[in-house]
């Protein structure tokens, strides 16, 4: 087993987890089989207990792993699927030594940070590295490993001596380390500045780690004379030292390192020159040079609780953005607080309130994302009633289904004390109820979580069509509450449709609103299996919908351009009918500025 470590120096946000990301599709396009650890420093046992406003989103596993958002970003780039395991946390660290400990496994002896906490790291990662994701039998070629947090934080010390002791037991030829580092530009001066990198590398190089490769952040590519200057003090040769400098979009990051040939400096210190191939990237230079081609745009409003930070909605955000790629829409996302919606806004922010209103009216779809927690959740009906009475495209995910229904019953069935229990335990007509199997005692890990079997009850229903015709999928489900399984025939009768429920058939999955040009919600969620060339159908179904091109995305699957047995039924995912026609070998001529939009200001993707 091989090892690439990517460690971050100077501040945190630098994109790690991309860089590590696209170091693994490089690696991948050389025919190399790529597995991936994230390292989060923190205490936590996991992600799950964690607000979306601390670190970013909880991204949702296979196994029910509740983890760091950025094996969201190695499973959507290397088309893999994790483990809870492959998210080292040192909390996880801990917990397992502390076990041992009590069981009395160390015979008496004192338990230390070193030796048993680093072997203990050392020990997780070549065991979690010689577990297959990729689908096939036996071990991958190379574990490309992230350590979370910047070189120096106290939290992370104790992973630092492991991989520093990792490094000195595998032996030259097997570890690779990759530093990702700021050099930063001062307006002032206008020069690129080497002097947080060199004081970033020699803090490294004093913890007893040594780059191999240094990848390096700024607005530019780096000059000539930086080069040098960084592999004169860094102790690096020059023709390992890569720029990452800001690009259009985000699938253009591999590209970059393909073309500084970072894929050759890392074969070479893993000693696999010879084993290895020239990367074939052709689908991801396609796909970067489609995205900044296009011109028309599709605007969703995005209604949550959270919208001050997008790291919080990232992995909805790739799937909006995956599937307007698919339908060759540029992306532009209106941000609406769900509170803002509320009538109380009206009057202590009318301001506030007017705005929301106007992005929300002015949006070719909407969609209201999961969450917890009340705050905001009557500026979600609200979104849902808005969409539900004159006929905008809609896509409510978990919570966002949930508050559909109780819409749905308030509104159209003249039911207005409907509401969730998990708001108001004493509702007299509670629709959404919390789980028999759940926990209201403790919150890590006790919800319904990770992947799970939706049936199909009706095979003319618009969900069905996008997912190819299959009778079931498998998605990803994170939550405590349920539809009422009572009320169900109360709601088909009034006109609301469960065209997807569990294999009991009281667990109510998806629902449509069938007289509705597209009025989803889905109580598990698809925007965790999303990938780039597999974008979710429901995400392609809401697109398509807003931009006028459901008909034809339907029809095409009609006819078969939707390939179901391409991808198993069970993955969750198809290759959609725009996607197959052929759109993707037709790059367009004359490239515009085509950056992913937030409230009209340009971000990367």
């Amino acid at each position: 087993m091989k090892y690439v470590l990517v460690t971050g120096g100077v501040v945190s946000g630098l994109g790690k987890g991309v860089t590590a990301s696209s170091i693994g599709v490089v690696l991948k396009s050389c025919g190399l089989r790529i597995t991936s650890i994230k390292i989060d420093p923190y205490l936590n046992t996991d992600a799950g207990t964690m607000s979306p406003f601390e670190h970013g989103e909880v991204f949702v596993l296979d196994d029910g792993g509740e983890v760091d958002l950025d094996l969201g970003n190695y499973e959507r780039f290397l088309d893999i699927k994790l483990t809870r395991d492959n998210n080292i946390t040192t909390g996880k660290i801990y917990q397992s030594v502390l076990e041992k400990e009590r069981k009395g496994d160390y015979l008496g002896k004192t338990v230390q940070v070193v030796p048993h906490i680093t072997n203990a790291i050392q020990e997780w990662i070549e065991r979690v590295a010689m577990v297959p994701v990729d689908g096939k039998e036996g071990p991958a070629d190379v574990c490309v490993i992230e350590l979370g947090g910047t070189i120096g934080d106290i939290e992370s010390m104790p992973f630092i001596e492991a991989l520093g002791q990792f490094s000195y037991r595998v032996g030259p030829g097997n570890f690779c380390l990759v530093h990702v580092s700021l050099v930063p530009v001062l307006n002032v001066v206008g020069e690129q500045k080497t002097k947080p990198t060199q004081h970033s590398v020699r803090g490294l190089r004093g913890l007893g780690l040594t780059p191999n490769i240094l990848a390096c952040r700024s607005t530019k590519e780096l000059e000539e004379n930086v080069k040098e200057k960084l592999s004169q003090f860094c102790h690096v040769p020059e023709a390992n030292i890569v720029t990452l400098y800001d690009v259009s979009n985000i699938w253009r990051i591999p590209l970059l390192l393909r073309d500084q040939k970072a894929h050759e400096a890392i074969l070479k210190v893993l000693n696999l020159e010879s084993f290895a191939r020239e990367p074939k990237l052709d689908e991801w230079v396609a796909r970067a040079t489609i995205f900044d081609a296009l011109q028309d745009t599709v605007r969703i409003a995005m209604v949550g609780k959270y919208t001050g930070l997008s790291d919080s909605y990232l992995s909805v955000l790739k799937a909006l953005l995956h599937a307007s790629v698919d339908c060759r829409r540029k992306l532009v996302v209106n941000w609406v607080a769900s509170a803002d919606l509320e009538d109380s806004t009206a009057i202590e922010a009318p301001d506030s309130y007017k705005a929301a209103w106007n992005s929300l009216k002015g949006a070719d779809g909407i969609l209201v994302p999961g969450g917890f927690g009340d705050r905001g959740v009557q500026g979600k009906i609200l979104a849902a009633k808005f969409a539900r009475e004159n006929n905008v495209p809609y896509l409510g995910i978990c919570l966002g289904m949930q508050l559909a229904v109780v819409e749905f019953a308030r509104n159209v069935m003249n039911l207005p004390e409907a509401n969730s229990t998990e708001f108001d335990p004493n509702a007299k007509t509670p629709c959404v109820i919390f789980m028999p199997e759940g926990s209201k005692t403790h919150m890590g890990g006790t919800m319904r979580l990770g992947s799970r079997r939706t049936f199909f009850e009706a095979v003319d229903c618009k969900s069905a069509k996008l997912y190819g015709n299959v009778s079931y999928v498998d998605e990803r489900h994170r939550h405590r509450y349920e539809v009422n399984p009572d009320m169900v025939v109360e709601f088909e009768n009034a006109g609301l449709q469960f065209v997807g429920k569990d294999e009991t058939g009281r667990r109510m999955e998806i629902i449509e609103i069938p007289s509705h040009q597209y009025f989803v919600g889905a109580q598990f969620h698809p925007e965790f299996k999303s990938r780039p060339s597999k974008p979710s159908p429901l995400f392609v179904g809401l697109i398509a919908a807003s931009s006028g091109q459901l008909d034809r995305v339907l029809q095409g699957c009609c006819n078969g351009h939707a390939n179901p047995t391409k991808h198993s039924p069970s993955n969750g995912s198809y290759t959609s009918p725009v996607h197959q026609n052929g759109h993707a070998k037709k790059l367009a001529n004359g490239l515009s500025n085509g950056t992913f939009y937030a409230n009209g200001n340009g971000v990367n993707a």
